[in-house]
């Protein structure tokens, strides 16, 4: 590609600098502006230097790329309402057998939610789960931190809508979400199996520390109190509204035993049924009724001469006293059944409750069941952007409500910072200099060679790390294929599916190589269950092998 005149490259230079610039350091201290308006400006100053007419600039934003992008997001909104990530995290810690087998479910989970729910997505949600695992087993959080990102980007690139450079990819290149899949899958697999591998190594010392496990129990049972059916609200004011005599009575009956002295605890016992069955409101008025008829019954027994002479009577003789409290052992073991957590007879406030109950569980199942058919039909070769628009908008219309609240949730500024990317990428593209560089490269970069596969891999490497992997794949996407197609033919494929791979796992090379690192990071360090910060360095000193080692078994595994 021949470069434009000297004037245009230079000020198309300084225009894509500046972008580049707001875009890695956001809060730079002579322009703190932010990526959004950073990408803004950029694309403004091509137009304003004549790169690009206002016309190219609006033919240049990639609409279907920003409507999967939109209708993922919305997907991913609905899909947190449902609670599918907190069912997530709760596979984190379920039946688990120790820290190392903590840190695999980690890897495993964050890459598989993240290849159908995008790495950012899942980093944000999970982040907090891991916090709380870390703090459980008196463990740093680093090591967790590092598997939920690393992983997060390793699975991400399995599939189209795993991040947003695949979303360029899939569009651009018209790659089918199947074949995509299968494509990258194997690599995708073993990627994170091996990126296990290596932070267990890495860290096999600080997970090999046992917790102490009696404070473990402590803190459970502590825990635990709360929601245990001992000490639940209902079986603490029917603890309370008994006499002392009513509690030994409960408890023999508990037990399965029967009070041999009866002194009139027949009237006291169907006063006691009766009160089990009153309204919450009612309770404390029915248990001091029961006390004065107690003593009552207690009086009149003294004055007609029954007391400690009476006969003891079997239970058999007096049938209706035997019913009785035969009717009152089964309430109390009702109220005392974790099973059952609402009274015998319902009232209308606890059956709206229920209704409600019903109603949250029938719209999770028909989130659920969108969601999958939305899978389903992008493994049809759908048109991708169009099927999540319209996963989208029918969950709108199930949800039945104001959506305002859902969209508000949707990530706005990242929809305008990939309209001002586009604008400047292409204003950039059209100064000649990418091409003019490719073209440097393109004989030592061809993929029908192994040296060649390497070349092309350090040199998105490079790339996605100095200026971020969705502007690299921008600017690859014109010429790499393309070329590829020219010295390989038949190849078209792969050259796209290794752009896909090393432009997404070069994001685990730094803490700034990818957006689902900086927000990592970023929820860690003002989480207040567990605030820590990771630091560059420490990212560093684990991402570099990893990255290496993985994007090439990668590379080996990735067919057209």
């Amino acid at each position: 590609m021949v470069l434009a005149s000297a004037e245009e490259v230079v000020l198309g230079s300084i225009a894509f600098a500046i972008f580049w610039v707001l875009a890695v350091f956001p809060a730079v201290p002579f322009l703190p502006i932010g990526r959004t308006a950073g990408s803004l400006l950029g694309a403004m100053l091509m137009v304003l230097f004549r790169l690009i007419t206002p016309d190219q600039a609006y033919a240049a934003i990639d609409l279907p790329i920003l409507g999967l992008l939109f209708g993922t997001m919305v997907v991913s909104v609905y899909l947190e309402r449902a609670d599918m990530f907190k069912y997530l995290g709760i596979l984190l810690s379920w039946k688990s057998m120790g820290a190392k087998d903590l840190l695999c479910r980690i890897c495993i989970i964050s890459a598989i939610s993240s290849a159908f729910f995008t790495n950012d997505t899942s980093c944000v949600v999970l982040t907090e789960f891991v916090l709380k695992i870390a703090k459980q087993n008196n463990i740093p959080p680093h090591p967790f931190l590092l598997a939920l990102a690393s992983s997060a980007n390793i699975g991400s690139a399995a599939t189209p809508i795993g991040n947003p450079q695949n979303l360029v990819i899939a569009i651009k290149s018209k790659i089918s979400f199947g074949e995509f899949l299968l494509g990258i899958l194997p690599a995708m697999i073993l990627g994170v199996l091996v990126n296990s591998v290596i932070l267990l190594s890495m860290f096999w010392k600080l997970l090999s520390i046992e917790k102490d496990e009696e404070n473990g129990l402590t803190e459970t049972i502590s825990e635990e109190d709360a929601t245990s059916r001992w000490f639940s609200p209902a079986t603490m004011l029917h603890a309370t509204s008994l006499n002392s005599q009513d509690l030994n009575f409960v408890t023999e009956n508990m037990n399965g035993r029967s009070s041999p002295n009866l002194n009139g605890n027949a009237g006291h016992a169907e006063t006691l049924g009766n009160q089990i069955n009153l309204g919450k409101s009612e309770m404390h008025e029915a248990s001091t009724g029961v006390v004065v008829e107690s003593t009552r019954n207690s009086s009149a027994s003294k004055e007609v001469g029954v007391g400690d002479n009476f006969p003891q009577t079997r239970e058999e003789n007096f049938p209706s006293r035997r019913s009785t409290r035969s009717g009152l052992y089964e309430r109390i073991q009702m109220m005392d059944s974790p099973e059952v957590a609402i009274p015998v007879q319902l009232s209308v406030e606890e059956k709206e409750s229920l209704t409600k109950r019903q109603k949250k569980l029938l719209w999770k199942t028909c989130v659920y069941l969108v969601t999958v058919g939305m899978l389903i039909a992008l493994l049809k070769d759908l048109n991708m952007s169009c099927t999540a628009l319209t996963a989208a908008l029918t969950l709108v219309v199930l949800d039945f409500q104001d959506a305002r609240q859902c969209l508000e949730k949707v990530s706005y500024s990242l929809l305008v910072f990939f309209c001002g990317m586009f604008i400047t990428v292409d204003g950039f593209n059209k100064t000649g200099i990418p091409g003019f560089l490719w073209n440097l490269m393109k004989p030592h970069a061809g993929i029908n060679h192994v040296s060649g596969i390497v070349v092309l891999a350090i040199v998105i490497l490079a790339l996605s790390n100095i200026a971020s992997n969705v502007p690299t794949v921008l600017l690859l996407s014109e010429i790499v294929p393309a070329s590829d197609a020219e010295t390989s033919p038949g190849e078209n494929k792969k050259a796209w599916l290794i752009l896909a791979w090393v432009s997404t796992v070069a994001g685990n090379l730094s803490l700034l190589g990818s957006a689902a690192n900086l927000i990592v990071c970023e929820q860690a360090r003002n989480s207040e269950v567990f605030g820590y910060t990771l630091s560059f360095w420490r990212h560093l000193k684990f991402g570099v092998p990893s990255t290496l080692i993985v994007t090439a078994i990668g590379l080996a595994l990735i067919r057209g």
